[in-house]
């Protein structure tokens, strides 16, 4: 098989069914605007939402067979490792999508460009001590690739990506393209992630560095308040028709048959995002007035904020997030576990500080 050639941007559009996509545009962008109403109804998006974050994270690498589940992050993250060693490393390449999406904000926050030397960095950053690590990690590759079933001859591939010597040329054409305002947001976006992937730039983490630039993209266009927006889940659950749908653009040069699938993944899972995100508002407003009562603190909304970034997290964590003072910390978390809010994970033992877990937001998570 010989290596693909991409088509350069923009596309040639005049043939396709402008009916069928049109009413998918309006359904999806309608969708999205329901759900960034949601997130402009928050106060603080990033610290409701924060935990949903790392379940994206959980579903894009899980569609590159990194199997773990947000249960395993979080009690990693306070120190309840697996003593699998391969689980662990799954686990280090979902925090470090997590890490790069974040970087990847801070970077347009900055007002710096959306451009090649940001995709470098979201990609190098996914490479971090994983799999991957030593294939030139933030590197344009230099190497052919193909895909296919593993340690299978380029013979075998059921895609061969461009030439390593013309990827400037793609990806530069692919940049230029980003740049154009007169493309519909969400067709263009659909566009970027599926010639990202087509170019395929790098010698690893192609599939998730694609699926960050989608939120990020969204967010720069001004589509959305925040680039939290959760679509992995709904690629890993339609596995089969997200590979499938991209791998038509290059054996049947059917770009409206992916076009129409990414509608429809923005579609329901905007929906599906405003869903849970105004669960989790009302759990916070419930949450509130019980713990209003319950821990006569004038440092409610400090408390509820802790809460709500780390559903299982150290005592001592709570202490340096929230900023109180450990008497006062002690005495609230005391109250709060009288009251069922909060519940013992794991005891302190020694040095080692108590574990707890705030049930209903980490339930809410998990379904």
């Amino acid at each position: 098989m010989r290596p693909y050639v991409p088509e350069k941007l923009p596309l040639n559009v005049s043939q396709w069914n402008w009916e069928k996509l049109i009413n998918k545009v309006s359904s999806a962008s309608a969708a999205l605007a329901y759900y960034n109403g949601t997130l402009e109804s928050m106060i603080n998006p990033e610290i409701f939402l924060s935990p949903l974050e790392t379940k994206e994270a959980v579903f894009s690498s899980r569609i590159e067979g990194t199997v773990t589940t947000i249960d395993e992050i979080l009690k990693y993250e306070v120190d309840l490792k697996p003593e699998d060693i391969s689980k662990r490393n799954d686990i280090i390449e979902v925090l470090n999508y997590r890490k790069a999406m974040r970087n990847a904000k801070e970077w347009l926050q900055r007002e710096l460009p959306f451009n090649r030397t940001m995709i470098c960095a979201i990609q190098k950053d996914l490479m971090a001590g994983v799999r991957g690590k030593d294939k030139r990690p933030g590197e344009i590759r230099r190497e052919l690739v193909w895909i296919g079933p593993k340690n299978s001859k380029i013979e075998e591939a059921s895609f061969v990506p461009p030439e390593p010597l013309g990827l400037d040329i793609w990806l530069d054409n692919l940049m230029d393209y980003l740049k154009d305002d007169s493309p519909e947001t969400l067709i263009q976006t659909a566009i970027l992630h599926a010639q990202f992937e087509i170019i395929h730039p790098f010698m690893d983490g192609n599939g998730r560095t694609g699926r960050i630039l989608i939120p990020l993209f969204l967010w720069h266009k001004k589509r959305l308040k925040s680039p939290m927006f959760y679509i992995s889940e709904y690629f890993e659950e339609f596995r089969e028709e997200y590979s499938g749908n991209l791998l038509f653009i290059s054996q049947k040069m059917d770009w409206e048959q992916w076009i129409g699938f990414f509608l429809d993944a923005v579609t329901f899972q905007a929906k599906r995002n405003a869903e849970k995100a105004n669960q989790i508002l009302h759990l916070y407003i419930e949450m509130k007035n019980l713990v209003t009562s319950v821990s006569n603190s004038p440092y409610v909304i400090r408390i509820l904020d802790t809460l709500f970034s780390m559903p299982i997290f150290r005592s001592s964590d709570f202490i340096s997030k929230s900023g109180l003072n450990r008497q006062t910390t002690y005495r609230i978390i005391t109250r709060l576990k009288g009251e069922g809010i909060l519940t013992t994970v794991k005891k302190p033992a020694g040095r080692a500080p108590e574990v707890l877990c705030f049930d209903k937001f980490y339930q809410l998570l998990n379904n």
